[in-house]
């Protein structure tokens, strides 16, 4: 086997990717995904592999021109092209937030625009790669009826749309009245089963886990490592936009944390095959309502203890008991890690402010701009650091934030960015009179 599942935890033991396993089945961790770096390193140097994928970059050539299997022999190498179920996703863009960084004496601040892919999150990353590899296990005699994923939203619209387009039944749970209406109608659009549950997101991952068991029904949850290898490609797609440059600091949102250990997971392969030289600090924010990570990152990670998450506007990271939380809490470890929240209204201010820059911010991005602004002003990031902040959706997914912001209509949050239409009548010599004055306070 070429790449294969492993113990997190080390036990002994190798399963093909093929096989229906999530967990050990010595000690019940979590498996990663582990391909044969030695046999990689034989057949191209660093600079080969770097000039390899950049050569794919935007290709016609099915499956390359995807942001995630241009880099295939990192992904799931095992995988006939013709079972690749892909939207070519990735390829996002990276924003520089020029003014928003020199608000808080930060010159080199960028954006890793995830949202700007076919369902608006990066959760299309991990997606690819596992409907993909279920399409082939199908295709070669599995007894698979249909995949499913527990979500806050991001994760059922990523599984709907894929699914969907290999023609494989889809089965969401959802969290009744959680979830923004954008969120809600992407998994209903693409015709998956669409169960809502009187429960928030750590019972509907119970309830899927417990489904899933038979392993007629596929999970597709971050706690299943293919959904990694996909999400991991955000790291050397990061570095190919920097011409071959490590980032100094990069601060990513965490909720099941999955997406924390898959950044991670890529910078340490790059390394390892000579892509890149150095490593950057990776920086998780959590927020303050849904914090479990970050109490332990508070006790130097001596323990950990899941919560009951309370309501947030970053609903997609509503959850106190992750799955990735060991894997998590090993990259933070490996990469100097820091782990900071955010208020209810940080957030929103945070967001809000970075619109008035031209960003279109959703709450979750909002969560990880505030932990920016938090380190920028005390001194934990350095003004001529190279600073990355994931955006893990589009701003249009979360319409009803923005406009219950614009309407200060958001119980316990001040505002203070809101920007209302000017009702006038239909008069020149007023509106010439309003702009001016309106003009004057944007100097």
């Amino acid at each position: 086997m070429n790449s294969y599942f492993k113990c997190i935890k080390g036990c002994e033991g190798q399963y093909s990717l093929t096989d229906i396993i999530y967990r050990c089945p010595k000690c019940g961790s979590l498996l990663q995904v582990t391909h044969d770096t030695e046999a990689l390193k034989a057949k191209l140097n660093g600079e080969g592999w770097n000039k390899l994928f950049a050569s794919r970059m935007g290709s016609t050539k099915w499956p390359y021109g995807s942001g995630v299997w241009r880099y295939k022999e990192l992904v799931a190498p095992e995988i006939d092209d013709d079972s690749i179920v892909s939207m070519y996703e990735g390829n996002s863009n990276l924003f520089y937030a020029k003014r928003f960084g020199q608000m808080f004496g930060v010159k080199d601040l960028w954006i890793k625009m995830c949202g700007n892919t076919h369902t608006g999150s990066f959760k299309d990353l991990g997606m690819t790669v596992l409907v993909s590899m279920v399409n082939q296990m199908i295709k070669k005699g599995k007894n698979i009826k249909a995949v499913a994923c527990a979500s806050t939203g991001d994760t059922s619209a990523a599984l709907a749309a894929y699914a969907a387009y290999a023609g494989i039944p889809s089965i969401v749970f959802l969290p009744a009245n959680k979830i923004t209406t954008a969120q809600l109608v992407q998994p209903m659009s693409n015709g998956s089963i669409v169960l809502a549950l009187d429960t928030d997101f750590d019972g509907c991952m119970k309830i899927v886990q417990q489904v899933t068991r038979n392993n007629e029904i596929y999970l597709a949850n971050s706690m299943n490592s293919l959904r990694v290898e996909g999400q991991k490609t955000i790291a050397p797609e990061i570095v190919q936009q920097f011409d071959m440059e490590v980032p100094d600091t990069i601060i990513i949102p965490g909720g099941n944390l999955g997406n924390v250990s898959a950044l991670g997971k890529g910078f340490k392969e790059m390394k390892e095959l000579g892509m890149i030289s150095k490593m950057p600090r990776i920086i998780v924010a959590q927020a303050q309502n849904a914090n479990p990570l970050y109490t332990s990152y508070k006790n130097g990670f001596e323990s950990f203890s899941s919560i009951s998450a309370k309501k947030t506007l970053a609903s997609a990271i509503q959850i106190g008991d992750p799955v990735s939380v060991d894997k998590a809490i090993a990259t933070l470890k490996e990469f100097n890690g820091i782990v900071e929240q955010a208020s209810e209204e940080e957030l929103a201010e945070a967001a809000a402010l970075a619109d008035r820059t031209g960003m279109y911010s959703c709450p979750h991005t909002g969560v990880a701009l505030s932990v920016f602004t938090k380190l920028a002003s005390r001194g934990d990031i350095a003004s001529d650091e190279r600073v990355v902040i994931i955006s893990t959706a589009h701003g249009l997914k979360f319409s009803e934030f923005k406009v219950g912001y614009h309407e200060e209509t958001i119980s316990g949050i001040n505002c203070s960015h809101a920007n209302k239409p000017i009702e006038l009548a239909a008069d020149s010599d007023l509106v010439l009179k309003v702009l001016e004055e309106e003009i004057k306070k944007l100097k």
